[in-house]
C-alpha cells in the first residue's frame, strides 16, 4: 500500500522557469514573428498579403466609380410603345404627320402612329430605297423625294393612303448619261426641292419649284369624286357590311390610280465654279463692264491677271517651297463634286426693297462646294435662259478666309454658321450683314458638321 507522507503542494518556481529577455517580449513587433518562419512560409505569406492588398485597392476604386455614378443624372430608359411589322428589310425611315413612311428592299410603305398598322405599300419599281425624306403639306397630303440604290430620285404625292408618282426628276435614256443623286433636301413648306447630282466628270445641283397648290386643289377634286361614287354606289347596292366597305375603298384607289399631277419645274441648275485662269481683258474698264450690279466683289473671274503672270507666280512658289510640296505630295486642283446647300428665307441681303415675299417662303439658296473657300447665294426667281449648259452667276459671294468646311442656318434662317479647315467658326447675321462672333479652336481639329441648338 502507498501512502503519502506529506502534502501534495505547488513547487516553489525556479529561475530556469522565468521567461528569458522579458522587457523585449512586451516590446517585440508582431508582424516581426513572421521573420521567424522558415522560408517557403514567408514567402506564401508575402504572396498571399500583396493578393490581399490588391483586391482592397480594387474594391476601393470599384466603390468610388459607383458613387461618383450616383451622383451624375441617370438618363431615363425608354421602351417602345408598339413595333411596325415590315415584311422585308427596312432602310431608312422619314415622319411626316401622323404617317412614318419606311424604305424597305423592294419598294416604300406607309404606317398610320394612330394605330400603328401597315397602311399601303409601293413596289411598282421593285427597287431599294436608301433614303427618303417626307412633308406635310396639309389637307392630308404629304410630298416625299425617296433615292434609289440606282441613285434616281423619286418624287412622291401620299393622299388619302395612297402613293402617287410624280416623276422620276434625274431620270435618263441614255444610261451613260445617267447622273445619281447624292444629297436631296425638301424646303420648309414644301415649295422647293433640291437635289445635289454626280456624272461621270462633274457634279450639279437642281432646284425644282413644286406645285404644291395645284396638287393640293386636284386632290380635293379627286376625293371629292370617290365620295360620290361611293355613296352611289352606297345606294345601289345591297351587299353586306364586308361588301361595302371594298365598295367605299376600291374606287377611291382606282380615281387615284389615274390621277395626273403637275409636274416640277426646273428654276436652277447651279455648277461648281470653274478654276480661275488669266484674264481675256485689255483693260480695267473693259473688267468693269463684265459686271452687271457696278460691285466688284465676285468670283474672281473679272480680273486682269494674264496666263503668263499666273504661271510665273506658280513656278516661283513652286521653287520655293518645293521640298514641302514634294514631301506633301501636293496633287492639282480638281473641280468639286460635292457641295452643301441650304434654303434661305427672306432678308435684306438676299431681297431688295421693291421685293414682295412671304416671310416663310425661301427666296434663295446658299451654296457652298468643298475646297472653295466662297458661300454663294442665289435668287430663286431666276429663269432658266439660254443654254442649259450655261454657268449660273451668283447674286450674292459670301468669301472667307479659308475654305469652307462646313455651314449651318438657323431655322429663322437670320444667322449663318461657317466652319473653315482652319478650325474657325464664325456666325454672321445675314440680316445685317456683318459677324457676331469668332471662335477660333486653339488644338488642330477639322471640323466635319456645324448645328444651331
Amino acid at each position: 500500500v502507498n501512502t503519502r507522507k506529506h502534502l501534495l503542494g505547488i513547487p516553489p518556481p525556479s529561475e530556469k522557469d522565468w521567461p528569458k529577455d522579458e522587457e523585449d517580449f512586451f516590446l517585440l513587433d508582431p508582424d516581426r514573428e513572421r521573420d521567424a518562419l522558415p522560408q517557403p512560409l514567408r514567402m506564401i505569406n508575402k504572396l498571399v498579403m500583396q493578393v490581399f492588398e490588391s483586391a482592397m485597392e480594387i474594391i476601393e476604386r470599384r466603390e468610388t466609380l459607383r458613387e461618383a455614378q450616383k451622383l451624375k443624372v441617370q438618363p431615363k430608359k425608354c421602351f417602345p410603345t408598339a413595333e411596325f411589322q415590315v415584311t422585308e428589310r427596312a432602310t431608312c425611315l422619314a415622319v411626316s404627320g401622323k404617317y412614318v413612311f419606311v424604305g424597305l428592299s423592294g419598294g416604300l410603305a406607309a404606317f398610320n402612329t394612330c394605330d400603328f398598322k401597315d397602311v399601303c405599300a409601293w413596289d411598282a419599281a421593285k427597287t431599294e430605297i436608301c433614303a427618303v425624306h417626307a412633308l406635310d403639306l396639309g389637307n392630308e397630303c404629304h410630298v416625299l423625294l425617296a433615292v434609289d440604290e440606282m441613285g434616281l430620285v423619286w418624287l412622291f404625292c401620299f393622299h388619302k393612303e395612297s402613293f402617287l408618282l410624280v416623276k422620276i426628276l434625274n431620270e435618263a435614256e441614255d444610261i451613260s448619261q445617267r447622273s445619281t443623286c447624292v444629297e436631296e433636301m425638301l424646303s420648309r413648306g414644301g415649295d422647293y426641292a433640291g437635289i445635289l447630282l454626280q456624272g461621270n466628270t462633274k457634279a450639279w445641283l437642281e432646284i425644282y419649284q413644286l406645285p404644291k397648290d395645284s396638287w393640293l386643289t386636284e386632290m380635293e377634286k379627286t376625293a371629292g369624286a370617290a365620295e360620290g361614287l361611293a355613296c352611289s354606289d352606297r345606294r345601289s347596292s345591297c351587299l353586306s357590311e364586308a361588301g361595302t366597305f371594298l365598295l367605299q375603298e376600291l374606287p377611291v384607289s382606282a380615281i387615284q390610280a389615274d390621277v395626273e399631277l403637275d409636274l416640277p419645274v426646273l428654276l436652277l441648275t447651279v455648277r461648281p465654279p470653274k478654276p480661275i485662269t488669266g484674264t481675256s481683258f485689255k483693260d480695267p474698264v473693259e473688267a468693269l463692264k463684265e459686271v452687271d450690279d457696278d460691285s466688284v466683289l465676285g468670283l474672281g473671274y473679272n480680273h486682269l491677271i494674264k496666263d503668263s503672270q499666273w504661271e510665273l507666280q506658280e513656278a516661283i512658289f513652286c521653287s520655293t517651297y518645293r521640298e514641302y510640296l514634294e514631301a506633301e505630295g501636293v496633287t492639282k486642283e480638281e473641280i468639286p463634286r460635292h457641295a452643301t446647300f441650304h434654303f434661305l428665307l427672306p432678308s435684306r441681303i438676299l431681297m431688295g426693297a421693291e421685293m414682295e415675299v412671304e416671310p416663310d417662303i425661301p427666296v434663295g439658296i446658299g451654296v457652298h462646294w468643298d475646297g472653295n473657300h466662297n458661300f454663294c447665294l442665289y435668287l430663286l426667281n431666276h429663269s432658266l435662259k439660254g443654254k442649259a449648259d450655261s454657268d449660273l452667276m451668283p447674286d450674292v459671294v459670301w468669301p472667307c478666309a479659308a475654305p469652307i468646311a462646313c455651314s449651318a442656318v438657323s431655322s429663322c434662317s437670320r444667322y449663318l454658321a461657317l466652319a473653315g479647315e482652319d478650325a474657325t467658326i464664325t456666325i454672321w447675321d445675314k440680316h445685317l450683314g456683318y459677324p457676331l462672333s469668332v471662335t477660333a479652336i486653339l488644338e488642330e481639329r477639322f471640323i466635319r458638321s456645324i448645328h444651331f441648338l
